[in-house]
């Protein structure tokens, strides 16, 4: 195909091509993400709403890590051509490559949220401690999810040591406001979806809103590629 210069175009260079190839890796990149939760997510559309449930929420949210790295990774390192589609591979290779190094950083964040969760969930019944102490958990538990997501984002798409992608998570949330506003903003969506409506409609749109966390890291991401490696 020629195009309007006079060059030839490969076959999956057009608009349509692309639009068509990126429609296709959202639906694989959908469908791998509810198989790898699916037991998590099970769990986690049957618990009641109560605070006692909380252990088992952060427990059932343990496998939501390592697949949504692996998404991320899908989708930033997966070209929109037509000829070499292969999604599936890469999210189950990225799965592997990087499921010890997402534990090391997932776990750590849903066991400080649980901690914190249950701390405020039972604080009207501890007579000892003042109201006003719900604050200063509410404030360590924004900044812990923050860092977390940050977190999530860079050892998806870097090799570094665990300390050095924590050092570099705490670092971005005040280096890089912008991103910080927009997952700030990304994660009250994300509520706002559980409370009015389920986990399961959330997981639906598990894709969409890993694709959204990938483009709203983007300056932190390409500062990091630039200042940090190689």
């Amino acid at each position: 195909m020629t195009g309007a210069t006079g060059g030839l175009r490969e076959f999956g260079d057009g608009p349509l091509s692309r639009a068509a190839a990126t429609v296709h890796i959202l639906l694989v990149v959908e469908l791998l993400l509810l198989v790898s939760t699916l037991p998590g997510l099970a769990v986690l559309v049957l618990l009641d709403r109560d605070s006692s449930n909380l252990p088992l929420v952060a427990a059932a949210a343990l496998p939501l890590g390592p697949a949504v790295s692996a998404a991320l990774h899908t989708l930033r390192h997966q070209r929109p051509d037509l000829t070499d589609l292969r999604p599936a591979a890469t999210f189950l290779r990225a799965y592997r490559a990087n499921l010890a190094g997402v534990l090391r950083v997932w776990a750590p964040t849903l066991l400080w949220l649980a901690v914190i969760a249950v701390n405020l969930a039972n604080l009207p019944a501890a007579a000892a401690v003042p109201g006003w102490w719900a604050v200063p958990l509410v404030v360590v538990g924004a900044g812990v999810i923050l860092v977390g997501v940050n977190a999530l984002v860079i050892v998806s798409l870097f090799t570094f040591r665990t300390r050095d992608v924590l050092r570099l998570a705490v670092y971005y949330v005040a280096r890089k406001p912008g991103v910080t506003v927009g997952n700030v903003a990304l994660l009250a969506a994300v509520a706002g979806v559980t409370a009015v409506f389920s986990e399961a409609v959330l997981a639906l749109l598990a894709a969409l809103l890993v694709l959204a966390l990938l483009r709203i890291g983007d300056p932190m991401i390409d500062e990091i590629r630039a200042e940090f490696t190689a």
